[in-house]
């Protein structure tokens, strides 16, 4: 990979750990907005139901974002240690337009696909 592609992604990378960043906060945000305006004791289940429903949610979301952040995290430190576009399984380089799809790709699709099987239940 050349410096340019790499500074390329680089770019790419940084760009997208600001945006998941914002979203973060955004919805940090929100969910305190919509906490204050609700400082009161859910009257029924369904109200009930719905608060825990959306707390589940945005806990999800967080949750994904937080993975999302900290594999973008190792694609930079995989660039600054000459490691990046090398799948972190196999060794084989990574093709261009997966890392372009998913500029955080640590793995080539073969070595994800097998890593994806063995998590399923």
């Amino acid at each position: 990979m050349t410096n340019s592609d790499l500074s390329l992604h680089r770019k790419k990378l940084l760009a997208l750990r600001a945006s998941i960043r914002g979203d973060m906060t955004q919805i940090e945000n929100d969910t305190l907005k919509a906490h204050s305006r609700t400082t009161s004791i859910p009257t029924d289940m369904e109200e009930l139901a719905s608060d825990n429903a959306d707390q589940e949610l945005t806990a999800s979301l967080l949750g994904n974002d937080k993975d999302t952040l900290d594999q973008i995290e190792a694609a930079i430190e995989r660039i600054e240690d000459s490691s990046f576009g090398r799948c972190e399984q196999c060794g084989e380089q990574i093709p261009k337009p997966r890392l372009d799809a998913i500029p955080y790709a640590a793995e080539c699709e073969r070595c994800a696909s097998q890593q994806e099987e063995g998590h399923r239940p």
